[in-house]
């Protein structure tokens, strides 16, 4: 075994010690400030970073609309895109801002943008999904939630904004909602999803019961016995 002096283990820790540690950019600290969600700190410190980036704009974009500043999202959205005409993140997060104003025809025009763009999206398939069922739209609404959940089986249960892009989860039809999902699942093969969803439209009210029993999506689960116990029960409505 090679025998190191003491003084030479010294020195080498006295050295690395001394190694200047990696500076983070502005981005990456107001990123970390958006993970801790302290979005007013996170506006000041990216407006330090490159106002040049159609990212930078975008993340403005998210931070404000975190904080519920809808028209001024609206306006960093609007910025990101006048800087890259292609960014479907921004566009996407654009339609986000129709949507929340319930302008949803506008919401499926800037989400259609996003989706020519990036296809394969599963959090804008589910955003035109659910603008789409916004408008008791509710063919096309399955339409494109079955597109995402064959992409991304989890899709719905990502946090509404992650990252760069936002995903719209406020509906008002709550009942609707949950037995449109209940069809997605069910449809795609993913049966405990679906129950769970099948629960939450009878715990917001959903009166149709007999649809679980005839619709086609349902036939999967006719010899479940979660899915006979929850339609035999008397759900407590939220």
């Amino acid at each position: 075994m090679v025998s190191i002096p003491i003084a030479t283990l010294v020195l080498l820790a006295a050295y690395l010690f001394a190694q200047p540690t990696p500076t983070l950019t502005a981005e990456q600290r107001a990123d970390i400030l958006m993970a801790r969600k302290m979005y007013r700190e996170a506006v000041e410190v990216y407006k330090e970073a490159p106002l040049d980036s159609a990212i930078i704009w975008n993340k403005l974009g998210i931070a404000h609309h975190q904080m519920q500043l809808l028209d001024e999202a609206r306006k960093h959205y609007e910025k990101a895109v006048k800087l890259n005409p292609r960014y479907s993140e921004a566009i996407n997060n654009l339609g986000t801002i129709y949507y929340a104003h319930k302008s949803y025809g506008n919401a499926i025009k800037q989400y259609e943008k996003a989706l020519q763009l990036t296809p394969d999206s599963p959090s804008i398939l589910t955003n035109l999904g659910t603008a789409y069922f916004a408008r008791k739209k509710y063919d096309e609404a399955l339409q494109f939630y079955t597109r995402a959940v064959a992409l991304d089986p989890q899709v719905f249960d990502r946090r509404g904004t992650s990252g760069l892009q936002v995903q719209e989860r406020s509906v008002e039809e709550r009942a609707k909602f949950h037995y449109t999902l209940a069809k997605t699942f069910a449809k795609a093969g993913l049966l405990d999803q679906a129950l769970q969803n099948i629960r939450f439209a009878l715990e917001y009210g959903f009166k149709e019961r007999d649809k679980f029993k005839i619709e086609a999506e349902f036939a999967g689960l006719q010899s479940n016995t979660d899915f006979q116990q929850l339609l035999a029960t008397e759900p407590h409505v939220l």
